[in-house]
């Protein structure tokens, strides 16, 4: 069988023979010229373009020409000691069932949403690959949402198709009668049933590989994230099938730093943009193996043996997690395959860059980057590590400090990190924020794409993060928005008035802290007690990772002369600042 040609029109032959020499060449020499690479990598999207097709067939192609090894494309392991291992013609081939599914028995067609929660199990890349085979629009959720959240995403994004596990699929029945657009249930697992759903194991048995694939354009719709915001309910943000699917070639070839001989290992929840980033599309835009443990609970001594025991080569994890490792007994650490360690999701302090090189002897690369980009900004092997600073501009993107006015700013001065879209907007840059207008017009201002993050760039082009320009709290490499959790505060009758911001943690970077003022009739209760009440109310309202950590009983709260909480004062007085 071939897997790149049959059953679909090619690519035009121009802009495909620019393209395929960047696919699978993302490893640099170890003394690579970053200032060269600054310079001259530029990245533009063909007519049309595929991920499924033009990336996952094309590897499954040079497996049987023999041009790629042995390396699988995907290794699966989880607690119990079961382990799988596709090549890229399985992943092509098991697309190939779940379009056909995605097509037939759900009845999706070109750009209807499936929402797909489910957690590090094989067949999430499956039906990922597929959506994308079959022109769906992919959007992915944590298995930490609860009823509400999920009722929320169905509506704003009128999906028509949920597939989830048997843990989450009560609560999808929960809110099904309230969420119009929603036509078909799949649920995962072997042997699952329960009424209104299909089984999708049964589903993919019944299933053939005979499928075209979509000849989609670069700037069709590809994938939703929802993302947290300042204030209301978190916003989708639209990708298309170049600015994820081939835009994440300057994460691999730049963050990452892949060829077709590596293992990663990154530790995202399949619900983040982060665990597209890193485990499909930048290791497989690269030819590499995306190695995936699927633990219920992330466990430091666990995580060293499995660094151990498999040939891990490239390791990426939130600082969060490394924090953790660092603090256990690094001892235990003797891989001998692992080579390359990187950390992105949210600031990395020095004395971790220190102390992860003391445990590990290896150097620990920092990214930046978000849900509406690829990777944007960090440190290479081939520049002097400053640390305190998150590295230099990724090439494909030209990065500046700019005011509010979308004008750049002298070096030295704090601003707003902006990304220059004009006259050419960058690859990897999002589409749009869906029915959202408001938001795109402020975050696109002059010439600029403003990220929400501030800095400063000093005069040898390293940017120098200072903080957020709203009040998103990003604990974990989770992004929380202080609306969610307010608006979970407020359902129960104890609280009056609640204002979210974060707070300081030296485990998880910051936390979640609540300040609340009471109803009449609780001001006499017992505070310890009813601070533990309503931390479990609000992981029962909304996704667990979301509930206040640390919570504050006040008398008032402050607030503009218009009525509107200053959530700024709260969160100078956690970090110990003065003014903003």
């Amino acid at each position: 069988m071939r897997f790149l040609n049959q059953g679909r029109q090619l690519l035009n032959r121009a802009s495909r023979e620019k393209l395929l020499p960047l696919l699978g060449s993302c490893r640099l020499a170890s003394t690579w010229n970053y200032e060269h690479e600054k310079k001259n990598f530029k990245l533009k999207a063909p007519t049309h373009y595929n991920f499924a097709r033009d990336v996952v067939d094309k590897w499954a192609e040079k497996e049987m020409t023999g041009e790629r090894g042995n390396n699988p494309a995907f290794w699966w392991v989880d607690d119990s000691g079961n382990e799988l291992k596709w090549s890229y013609r399985d992943v092509s081939y098991q697309s190939k069932l779940v379009a056909n599914v995605l097509k037939e028995a759900c009845k999706l067609e070109t750009n209807d949403v499936v929402i797909v929660i489910l957690p590090r199990i094989p067949q999430w890349w499956a039906i990922n690959v597929g959506a994308i085979r079959a022109g769906i629009i992919l959007s992915p959720g944590t298995t930490l949402l609860r009823s509400s959240d999920i009722k929320y995403r169905i509506n704003a994004s009128n999906a028509k198709c949920v597939i989830t596990n048997a843990e989450c699929a009560g609560h999808v029945d929960e809110v099904a009668e309230y969420c119009p657009s929603l036509q078909s249930k799949i649920i995962v697992g072997e042997g699952q049933v329960r009424s209104g759903w299909q089984n999708y194991e049964e589903l993919v048995r019944k299933s053939t590989d005979n499928f075209q694939c979509v000849n989609s354009k670069s700037d069709d719709p590809m994938t939703v994230f929802f993302t947290s915001g300042t204030t209301g309910a978190p916003k989708m943000t639209e990708h298309s099938h170049s600015s994820y699917g081939l835009g994440h070639l300057i994460t691999a070839r730049y963050f990452l730093e892949l060829s077709t001989n590596d293992v990663l290992w990154n530790l995202s929840d399949t619900g983040w943009a982060k665990c597209a980033w890193s485990s499909l599309f930048s290791p497989w835009i690269a030819g590499a193996c995306v190695f995936v443990q699927d633990s219920p609970k992330f466990d430091p001594q666990q995580a060293l043996q499995t660094l151990n025991r498999y040939p891990v080569s490239h390791f990426c994890a939130p600082p969060t997690a490394v924090r953790f490792f660092v603090k256990s007994d690094m001892s235990q650490f003797h891989s001998t395959t692992l080579r390359h360690c990187l950390s992105a999701g949210e600031p990395v302090n020095p004395e971790l860059l220190e102390e992860w090189e003391e445990g590990t002897g290896l150097k620990l690369y920092e990214g930046y980057g978000q849900t509406e980009t690829t990777f944007l900004c960090g440190t290479y092997k081939g520049i002097e590590q400053r640390p305190g600073s998150m590295g230099k501009a990724a090439p494909g993107y030209e990065l500046q400090i700019v005011n509010d006015e979308g004008k750049v700013l002298p070096r030295g001065k704090e601003g707003n990190i902006g990304i220059l879209c004009k006259p050419e907007k960058p690859c990897g840059l999002f589409t749009k924020y869906i029915d959202d207008e408001e938001r795109m017009r402020s975050v696109f201002v002059g010439d600029y794409y403003l990220t929400g993050d501030r800095a400063y760039m000093d005069d040898d082009d390293y940017v120098w993060f200072v903080g957020r320009a709203d009040d998103v709290i990003i604990s974990s490499g989770y992004r929380i928005g202080p609306f969610e959790v307010e608006s979970a505060l407020l359902e129960h009758p104890a609280v009056l008035e609640s204002a979210v911001v974060s707070s300081p943690d030296y485990n998880r970077g910051e936390v979640v802290k609540a300040f609340v003022t009471l109803t009449e009739p609780f001001k006499m209760a017992d505070k310890e007690q009813l601070a533990k009440e309503l931390q479990e109310h609000a992981k029962q309202v909304t996704a667990p990772y979301k509930y206040p950590r640390k919570i504050e009983f006040v008398d008032t709260l402050p607030k503009t002369v218009s009525g509107k909480i200053r959530r700024v004062e709260l969160r100078n007085k956690e970090w110990g600042r003065i003014e903003e």
